[in-house]
């Protein structure tokens, strides 16, 4: 087994946060190693390559247990970090290579073994569901239609397709318990990884509340997730929810799984019109490795 760091990405207050295994040296590896690294740990798992071309300064891939996966927001912040903690990267922008597309990071020191880190994702996509297949979300979640808000159920992408459910309110989110066979085939079926349910904490303060069940990852739910943040916050956009400026908007998820994690989304605008996003968020090395 290659040398494994264990961080906690997008941390709330400093405890929380998504487990994140992460090999900074992953070029001796073999598809197989990683995933047994993502296998042994049960999370998603980010390995740092050499660039193979002069656009980029590395290469990532990520893993979770069952398969590998094109993009993982949540642990590409957590390579950034741990590759600044080892003084392996300069404290400016970073190219990335990924399955999806390039990505870029921006790493800053805080002070002493603290950076901030930041990556890039591309403008949101955004397609309400039809009826029918809101209705198929919906008994998927195990959910009365009292329990969702008065929005349209919407699937939305930046990375990687995840449904957008809007919830009455935060207990109605915290009481879903989905079965993950009901989650994977529904979320075949509407063409997502999965699903999504927010609601509203703080409208002004856009402060929103999420949770993550994934289609097919090994695990039925997810601490924190910062593609489906992302495309969360194009989809608030579509709905009216939030002004289209900058400010950040805080996104909580995780409580249910006891781990409240906090992810921050700052969409980026040219000429009135959304063309991205920054997603960004607090890292700490996981306490239970230490």
């Amino acid at each position: 087994m290659p040398p494994v760091t264990l961080v906690d990405v997008f941390t709330h207050a400093g405890a929380g946060g998504n487990p994140c295994p992460v090999v900074t040296d992953a070029r001796d590896l073999d598809a197989s190693v990683m995933r047994d690294v993502a296998r042994r740990y049960g999370h998603e798992s980010g390995f740092a390559l050499p660039a193979e071309d002069a656009a980029h300064d590395l290469r990532l891939r990520f893993f979770v247990p069952n398969h590998e996966m094109e993009m993982c927001a949540h642990a590409t912040i957590g390579v950034l970090w741990v590759l600044a903690r080892e003084g392996r990267i300069p404290e400016a922008s970073v190219r990335i290579a990924t399955g999806s597309g390039s990505v870029t990071g921006f790493v800053s020191s805080r002070g002493a073994d603290l950076w901030s880190v930041a990556i890039t994702q591309p403008v949101g996509r955004v397609r309400p569901l039809t009826d029918e297949q809101s209705a198929d979300v919906q008994a998927a979640l195990g959910s009365g239609r009292d329990a969702l808000a008065a929005r349209p159920v919407h699937n939305a992408v930046t990375s990687r397709v995840k449904t957008l459910v809007p919830m009455r309110d935060a207990a109605a989110l915290n009481a879903l318990a989905p079965a993950s066979d009901a989650v994977e085939a529904a979320c075949a079926r509407i063409g997502s990884t999965g699903l999504y349910p927010y609601a509203v904490l703080d409208g002004p303060a856009r402060l929103f509340e999420a949770r993550q069940f994934p289609r097919a990852s090994g695990y039925p739910e997810d601490a924190a997730t910062g593609i489906a943040a992302a495309a969360l916050a194009f989809g608030l956009l579509q709905d009216g929810l939030i002004e289209p400026d900058d400010r950040p908007i805080r996104i909580l998820q995780g409580r249910a799984m006891r781990r409240l994690s906090e992810i921050r989304v700052r969409l980026g605008f040219a000429d009135g019109r959304p063309v991205g996003c920054l997603l960004e968020g607090d890292v700490a090395l996981d306490r239970s490795s230490h």
